[in-house]
């Protein structure tokens, strides 16, 4: 079974910017599901559980694609680690939420939810996620960690799960010039580009579609005299 992920640079699922990226997830899911209904697991532990963030999740998959919405919550101890694995189990689709990367890798690292969640992927279970929930996957990270913590001004790398091969800049609209800085401080030779409300399908860790609900996909390419940009269209 092929094995795919989904990154999502950025976006509002509260406010439907995504729609129409969710609206290919779902019918993913729902192929994966066959004849019964789907299910989608949503993780927010970079957004410390957030439940207005699920309740927006659930308002776009159940609401809209009628695919039955579950949560997993491990930041504040309400459930454990084998009542999240069970739903994982059920679950067609995986849903990684955005908001603080480091955090969130550490807390999955604590009680052992990577290894579960590389386990889903690497069964076949349909894997997206938006900005933090995207980033992770890569083998370095751009990402506001340390000016969330207000230890910096500055966008820094860090280590990711590594399953995807590479690097990615999450809502790239935005980030563009400090992403290009970062690549020729740190020697990046290329990454993947994403803009809020656009995506990159990966189908066994190669990318084999672009999607868009009104953001573009680039790639950067770290020359001799400067970051070279081309959208990335497939």
């Amino acid at each position: 079974m092929d094995k795919k992920i989904i990154a999502i640079g950025g976006g509002e699922i509260k406010n439907k910017t995504t729609l129409e990226i969710d609206r290919y997830v779902a019918e993913l899911a729902k192929a994966h599901a066959g004849e019964k209904r789907a299910n989608a697991l949503f993780i927010g532990t970079a957004s410390h559980d957030s439940m207005p963030y699920f309740n927006s999740f659930r308002k776009t998959y159940t609401s809209v694609f009628d695919i039955k919405a579950e949560v997993a919550l491990i930041v504040y101890g309400e459930m454990d680690i084998e009542r999240i694995a069970g739903k994982i189990d059920n679950a067609d689709c995986i849903y990684i939420g955005g908001g603080d990367t480091v955090y969130m890798l550490e807390k999955w690292r604590e009680v052992g939810l990577d290894k579960l969640i590389i386990n889903a992927y690497n069964q076949g279970k349909i894997i997206c996620g938006l900005s933090a929930g995207a980033i992770c996957w890569f083998t370095d990270m751009y990402t506001d960690y340390e000016i969330m913590r207000g230890q910096s001004a500055d966008y820094v790398l860090k280590k990711g799960l590594g399953v995807l091969e590479g690097t990615m800049c999450p809502h790239f609209n935005e980030r563009e010039s400090d992403f290009f800085k970062a690549m020729q401080d740190n020697g990046i030779k290329s990454a993947y580009c994403i803009e809020n409300d656009a995506a990159i399908e990966f189908t066994n860790g190669n990318p084999t579609k672009t999607l868009s609900s009104g953001g573009k996909v680039y790639t950067a390419t770290l020359l001799d005299t400067g970051v070279k940009k081309e959208e990335f269209i497939l």
